[in-house]
Order: structure tokens, then C-alpha cells, then sequence
């Protein structure tokens, strides 16, 4: 080591960065950077949601339509090929009520289940749940099993 390659030790020295508005000896005085006025260069000053400067914003030139339903009833939908695969794992033997459905992480616990219609089902199975398509009810009789409404 000599002087033409001293170095400060590792994490001693830190850039901390200009350090704005003290005085002018610091080249960093007077309108600290943020220019003549303006709402800008106001103390306090923040940039609202969407403003554009005051062209009209996106949010107000795109026209509104429709209306969301305050009675709307979602329900969770399950399909037979789910169920059949639930089988196929044994993961559920002959009936499939609300809490296999939950504990198989395929509803939460305040949901209502629909079962839909999409792939076959060849297991002999008791369903129960809120609603069912008719092709799944179809379904899951012909397979010799039985549809529960709840």
C-alpha cells in the first residue's frame, strides 16, 4: 500500500445527497431547485390523482355506461371435472357437501356454490349445494348419483 492507492475503509464514506435551501453560498439557495413560482414551488404542494395539467383527464372523457346491480348474488362455480379429479385423488368418496368443497379449498367459507356442467363425471356421487346447471344435474344423475339443493 502506498499513497497512490489509499482508499477509505468499506461503508465509511456516504453520499448524503444535495442538501436544498441553506443560503446561497451553497449554489442550492434561493428557489432550492423547484424554479419561480408555480404550484410547484409551493410548500405543501401535491399532484392530484389523474390531473393532466388541466386538460380534461382520461377519467372524465371516457363516457360512463351501465350500472352495477346492488341485489347481484355471486355465486362460486365448481365444475364436474373438478369433482371427478377430487375423485380420481381420493380426495372424496360418495358424497360432496359444502364442507369438502371448503376443506378442498375450492369455496370460502360464506360462499354459495353453483356446480357447473363442463367434463364428465363417472363417479356415483351425493352432491350438495346452492344451485346446479341443468346440464350438471343431468350429469350427475345419469352417473347414477343424486342433486341436493341446499
Amino acid at each position: 500500500m502506498d499513497l497512490s492507492n489509499l482508499k477509505p475503509a468499506e461503508g465509511s464514506v456516504k453520499n448524503q445527497g444535495k442538501r436544498i435551501g441553506r443560503g446561497q453560498g451553497s449554489g442550492k439557495g434561493g428557489t432550492a431547485t423547484r424554479g419561480h413560482k408555480g404550484a410547484k414551488s409551493r410548500s405543501g404542494y401535491s399532484k392530484k390523482l389523474g390531473f393532466e395539467g388541466g386538460q380534461m383527464p382520461l377519467q372524465r372523457r371516457v363516457p360512463k355506461f351501465g350500472f352495477t346491480n346492488i341485489n347481484r348474488v355471486e355465486y362460486q362455480g365448481i365444475n364436474l371435472d373438478t369433482l371427478q379429479q377430487l375423485v380420481d385423488d381420493k380426495k372424496i368418496k360418495d358424497t360432496v357437501d359444502f364442507d369438502t368443497l371448503f376443506s378442498n379449498r375450492l369455496a370460502g367459507k360464506n360462499d354459495l356454490v353453483k356446480i357447473l356442467g363442463r367434463g364428465e363425471l363417472k363417479a356415483k356421487l351425493k352432491v350438495s349445494a346452492h344451485k346446479f346447471t341443468a346440464s350438471a344435474k343431468a350429469a350427475i344423475e345419469a352417473a347414477g348419483g343424486e342433486a341436493i339443493t341446499l
